[in-house]
């Protein structure tokens, strides 16, 4: 578990072993807000502008992607209000920071059901993502309204019903094949994955792509995570020794 300190800074990571895709579950907003006697929605409202602050820093230090678990299949026991207020929130966000994205080159992008989402929610992500289909700096890719194994469920039926069309020969498949057919495709593999807020569980988060990547777990809430918590996280992620199930 990473405790808070702050000693690090960008002095300290060596920017030529970036991790190219950083996960995020942004976890800990309803908890930083009670603490405030404020309700679970300021959380959420306080935690948007930690996803800007953190996309800016990631892209300056040449992240290709970083994709943040926004809103899971199982977020939908949530009351009602609370879900509500949640399909609000990219409304606001790229209201405010859209500009600010395209100025610095960051292209949004998505995995997940947003069909599942009300129509306004729908067009405002949509028009983000087609304002900046063409910028070449971080992807930001939210992962909203999004399970892990609702996507392996869905590329095995997308797969299946290929092979069965004859587009595909079922002796082909590999790894490799099957992970074309997530909706990660596309992405570089993930290297790095923060959870905030002191849990320690992936909660049906990208469990495919995950297979690899680096765990750390931090105690910050999400909406105190900075800059320093991101460079002590990289720091660490470069200080591990990534065998990949072989021996160095």
């Amino acid at each position: 578990m990473l405790k808070r300190n702050k000693q690090k800074t960008i002095k300290d990571i060596d920017l030529t072993n970036i991790p190219r895709h950083i996960a995020f579950i942004m976890d800990g907003n309803g908890r930083w807000a009670k603490k405030r006697n404020m309700p679970r929605t300021f959380g959420h409202h306080e935690g948007t502008k930690t996803i800007r602050k953190i996309a800016l820093e990631a892209n300056k230090l040449g992240v290709q992607a970083m994709t943040i678990y926004a809103f899971s299949t199982e977020n939908f026991a949530r009351p009602e209000s609370e879900v509500n207020f949640i399909f609000k929130l990219p409304k606001e966000f790229f209201q405010l920071y859209l500009q600010e994205l395209i100025d610095n080159n960051v292209q949004v992008c998505m995995i997940g059901h947003l069909e599942l989402a009300p129509e306004a929610t729908q067009n405002i992500i949509k028009s983000a993502m087609e304002q900046t289909k063409m910028n070449t700096g971080l992807k930001l890719c939210f992962a909203f309204i999004y399970g892990g194994r609702d996507e392996i469920i869905h590329a095995t039926k997308n797969l299946v019903q290929d092979c069965i069309d004859g587009k595909q020969d079922i002796q082909s498949i590999n790894e490799s094949l099957f992970e074309s057919y997530l909706m990660t495709d596309g992405l570089p593999a993930i290297e790095l994955m923060v959870r905030t807020s002191g849990e320690q569980r992936l909660s049906n988060f990208l469990l495919w792509q995950l297979a690899y990547a680096e765990f750390i777990f931090t105690d910050a809430y999400w909406p105190d995570f900075d800059e320093q918590e991101l460079y002590e996280c990289i720091w660490l992620y470069q200080n591990r020794d990534r065998r990949f199930g072989g021996l160095k």
